[in-house]
């Protein structure tokens, strides 16, 4: 498997049932809120001309929503253009990435000519990271990149662990925080450290929208930082790269709360539902789901993963093999949590290849 290859490729081949079921991309499965669907038929025409290049009413929506300052906000085509644009402009020589994480981490670092290291981090402790063991790193990168929550894991950690690091570590070393699923979490304010760069300007938060509000396609993400690394990002991005239709859904979609309400009931329910259904499956283990995902090892099944993969496609299902992360093997995979229906014929999909 491709090192960099992500789930959610809907595109490669067609589905044998029509569509695909795709639990590999974790994607709120509410789908479009009705007022961001209006706002995008309403705008329509609007793509005839450039977009805001300060992009006023989403930035404004955005400080509004997350207690931001402006001037500690860029905005991007997505969480990943400002990944990019970061290492790029920093040209960091080592960056240090607990593992497993999200393969844009590395794919960026390199790309900017930085060197990177692997802290691994493993299933009999659930992936936590050792506080100790990390820091011992720390005098030899000057760079490290957490997921809070991480994927594929889920694991979280709470602010004030974060905040220590930060205590800990010299202010010449860089803590990028992605914080693209925290949205997903009622309790987000005990884990979120966007409100910290104020006090530390050696740290990167990132957030997306695009997964809570459904809205990968339109790409919209930003981030929180010392508004001097705000002018430095803003000078050096394009000037346009976030398109009139993003604007206008992003700043809609962060004004409907019952949107957001709906998506934590929904959440907090089928969470409960996959975590029970899943248990019932003889010789998995699941790693307790945080958000809307949730990592599982089938090696006690009885069943290789790679079998379980193209039996479930073959059902027209694609979920996330996990093989092409660091520290995960084969036996490891991925799947989003969906809409009840959607769940419950994955699991009746499990139960037929697997048994109970």
């Amino acid at each position: 498997m491709e090192k960099f290859r992500h789930g959610g490729n809907i595109y490669k081949e067609p589905a044998p049932k029509g569509t695909w079921l795709d639990f590999s991309a974790n994607i709120n499965p509410l789908g479009l809120s009705d007022r961001v669907r209006q706002c995008i038929l309403e705008h329509i025409d609007d793509v005839v001309h450039y977009p805001d290049p300060d992009a006023k009413a989403l930035k404004t929506g955005i400080a509004s929503h997350y207690g931001l300052p402006l001037e500690e906000i860029v905005l991007g085509n997505g969480a990943s253009e400002l990944l990019y644009l970061f290492f790029g402009m920093m040209r960091f020589s080592h960056v240090l990435l607990p593992q497993p994480a999200f393969s844009e981490y590395e794919r960026a670092a390199v790309a900017a000519g930085s060197r990177v290291e692997y802290f691994f981090t493993g299933p009999e402790d659930e992936f936590r990271v050792s506080w100790e063991g990390l820091l011992a790193r720390i005098p030899s990168v000057d760079c490290i990149v957490f997921g809070n929550p991480n994927n594929p894991t889920g694991t979280l950690l709470l602010a004030a662990e974060l905040e220590e690091c930060l205590e800990t570590i010299p202010v010449s070393t860089w803590v990028l925080v992605d914080e693209s699923f925290l949205d997903f979490r009622e309790d987000e304010k005990r884990y979120t450290v966007r409100h910290l760069v104020e006090r530390y300007p050696n740290l990167f938060v990132l957030r997306s929208l695009t997964k809570f509000y459904a809205l990968p396609g339109l790409r919209i993400g930003f981030a929180a930082a010392d508004p001097e690394i705000v002018k430095h990002m803003e000078a050096a991005k394009d000037v346009w790269n976030v398109n009139v239709l993003a604007q206008k859904a992003g700043a809609t979609a962060l004004s409907d709360e019952a949107y957001r309400r709906d998506t934590l009931r929904w959440l907090a329910e089928e969470r409960a539902y996959m975590t029970e259904a899943l248990q019932g499956i003889h010789g998995m283990r699941i790693f307790p789901p945080s958000v809307n995902f949730v990592l599982v090892d089938v090696r006690n099944t009885g069943k290789a993963a790679s079998y379980i993969l193209s039996c479930m496609k073959r059902k027209g299902i694609l979920l996330r093999d996990c093989s092409n992360y660091p520290s995960l093997d084969a036996n490891y995979l991925r799947m989003a949590i969906r809409g009840h229906e959607e769940n419950q014929k994955l699991m009746d999909a499990w139960k037929e290849i697997v048994g109970r």
